[in-house]
C-alpha cells in the first residue's frame, strides 16, 4: 500500500515543486485514468499554491534586508507576518 500524500501546508518548496513536476508529467504523459487526474490536477493546484506562498515568504523576507549607500548589505529589519 503506497503512503498518504504529506500535507502540503507542511511541504518545504523544494519537495512541493518536485511533487508538482511529477504530477504535471503524468498527466502530459495521458495515461491516468480521468477521475485520478482530476485528482491529482487537484493536489497540483495546492501544491501550485503552497510554492507561490512559499516564494511570497522569502521575497519578504529578502525585501527586508537593509543596505548602505553603497548597496551593500547592512543588517535586517523584523518581518511584519501580519
Amino acid at each position: 500500500m503506497a503512503d498518504a500524500p504529506a500535507d502540503v501546508k507542511k511541504l518545504s518548496f523544494e519537495r512541493a515543486i518536485e511533487e508538482l513536476e511529477t504530477i504535471v508529467k503524468r498527466l502530459e504523459d495521458g495515461k491516468v485514468p480521468l477521475e485520478e487526474s482530476v485528482a491529482i490536477y487537484e493536489r497540483g493546484e495546492a501544491l501550485k499554491r503552497r510554492c507561490e506562498d512559499l516564494l511570497r515568504q522569502a521575497e519578504a523576507r529578502v525585501d527586508k534586508i537593509t543596505t548602505d549607500a553603497s548597496g551593500q548589505a547592512t543588517g535586517t529589519e523584523p518581518l511584519d507576518v501580519q
